[in-house]
């Protein structure tokens, strides 16, 4: 799709004043229209060593407004980075609606590296090209405009930038190593090149020999992309829906659904309650100390009916452990900051280190739940969301998680027993609003968004253990003895 630029593009100091003026100022205007706009920008500048990537950085945090930009050096990973996924460090760093972010270096940086030093195999690096492509396709479905730049130098003109660089100081420790294998990169950064250059994120090659040229030609090119689409949201142009895959079971005739097959009939006396409560929470206890010791972590993720018990149930799980060892993330409506972001951006952020716990009370399946059927979201949004939530999902697991995610069930006639008794026991009434009676009223509508939501994020990596809670003593042994099952295994 895309064509590296033509070799030794250069503009004359007389031909560069005089287009910078006009140039600078469309810039900045664009810049200031796109505070009042809903959707982020985010420019990745990649390319050759010496091909004055950090010289175009500062360039264009010069042309723009500087309130509005976040830049972001992505070089050496900090061990805070290394003990989570590996996009971790990209998502919280990403724009918020209104800004740009500038990326100096990006997720294609250590993918090419890797890769070129044959650490990774050619299958593994188009698997990784291909995580990419979903993560600027998930980014541009939620609006982010992404401006990629890529800065070409031939061999010969690289190894005087080179040389220069040595003479001042300014020369990075793998520059000449990299030089060396200078074919090998550029076969490679090719490949990675045409593997996601797509409609939705295409990538702009930039002959970098000249500087005039190189910041004139990147400062146009952001431009264009600011322009296009300040008119497309001043038209108000739909966005095309991603197609998505029906739900599992449409078109058949209804029948019993998986909620529908959890067994309620389960019941625990308090003395078998307190008998196995002590022996899982022991075993928990002992897991979760050789989890740290080992460096794996674990997210739990608790979703159910209102007066379920999912805090109940956590209590228990977390008297088991070391305070030092987890947090609990109670999940509210998004806060402003939050709504600026990706719905995911505020789960990436509390991801746990390794060997700590990260709690979500309420989680990411809000977005195909509460905002599925209050309406908050779009059917193109929550429909796309399942296999968002995947590929979230297998990103925490292939980086050595342990998932484990509980949707706690009850019956409707149970509800309302516990709601009525949260009005009438003094310490409990706080649980209990006036949202909770509206949402029962809403008891089928939510029923069928949980049935479609296990159905299609139930995974070989991240299933749905659903849990038998019309009777809360039954419901908590059954989640502790899942964590140890789960942490048993991991370990």
């Amino acid at each position: 799709m895309f064509e590296i630029a033509e070799l030794n593009q250069a503009l004359s100091p007389k031909s560069y004043n005089a287009r910078l003026p006009a140039l600078r100022a469309s810039l900045l205007k664009a810049h200031f229209d796109l505070r009042s706009q809903k959707f982020p920008v985010v420019v990745i500048i990649s390319g050759a060593d010496g091909a004055g990537k950090g010289e175009l950085v500062h360039r264009l945090n010069e042309w723009l407004d500087p309130r509005g930009v976040d830049t972001h050096a992505f070089w050496d990973s900090t061990d805070e980075e290394r003990e989570r996924p590996p996009y971790w460090r990209f998502w919280r760093a990403l724009p918020a609606r209104g800004r740009v972010g500038i990326f100096f270096g990006s997720w294609y940086t250590s993918a090419i590296i890797r890769r070129v030093l044959s650490k990774t195999k050619r299958q593994q690096f188009d698997a990784e090209l291909d995580r990419i492509v979903e993560i600027e396709r998930t980014l541009r479905d939620d609006g982010a405009e992404l401006v990629k730049l890529w800065l070409h130098l031939p061999k010969a003109v690289q190894r005087r930038r080179l040389k220069a660089l040595e003479a001042e100081g300014r020369l990075a420790p793998d520059d000449w190593k990299h030089f060396r294998l200078y074919d090998r990169f550029t076969g490679v950064s090719e490949r990675a090149l045409r593997h996601t250059d797509t409609e939705a994120a295409p990538w702009h090659i930039i002959e970098a020999t000249d500087r005039r040229y190189r910041e004139y030609t990147a400062g146009r090119i952001l431009l264009k992309a600011l322009g296009a689409r300040l008119k497309s949201a001043a038209r108000g142009a739909p966005k095309a829906p991603r197609p998505q895959a029906a739900p599992q079971g449409r078109g058949k005739a209804p029948g019993p659904s998986v909620l529908d097959n959890v067994d309620l009939s389960h019941r625990l006396t308090r003395e078998e309650y307190a008998h196995q409560l002590e022996k899982h929470q022991a075993s928990l206890s002992k897991l979760t100390w050789a989890a740290w010791e080992k460096r794996i972590p674990s997210v739990l993720v608790f979703e159910g009916s209102d007066a379920a018990g999912k805090g109940s149930a956590i209590r228990r799980v977390t008297e088991a452990m070391d305070p030092r060892l987890y947090r609990v993330i109670g999940v509210a409506a998004p806060t402003d900051e939050e709504r600026a972001h990706h719905y995911l951006w505020r789960f990436w952020r509390h991801l746990p280190r390794a060997g700590m716990t990260t709690i979500f009370d309420r989680s990411w399946y809000g977005r195909v739940l509460v905002e599925r059927v209050e309406g908050f979201a779009s059917p193109d949004e929550w429909g796309r969301a399942y296999h968002e939530i995947n590929e979230f999902e297998e990103e925490l697991t292939e980086h050595g998680m342990v998932l484990s995610k509980f949707w706690l069930h009850l019956s409707l006639k149970e509800q309302l027993r516990r709601f009525r008794e949260r009005q009438h026991v003094p310490y409990k009434r706080y649980k209990i609003t006036d949202e909770d009676w509206r949402n029962r009223r809403k008891w089928g509508e939510y029923k069928a968004a949980v049935v479609e939501m296990v159905a299609r994020s139930s995974t070989e990596f991240a299933p749905w253990t659903l849990v038998a809670a019309e009777d809360k003593r039954f419901a908590r042994i059954q989640i502790l003895k899942t964590l140890v099952d789960r942490l048993s295994a991991a370990l």
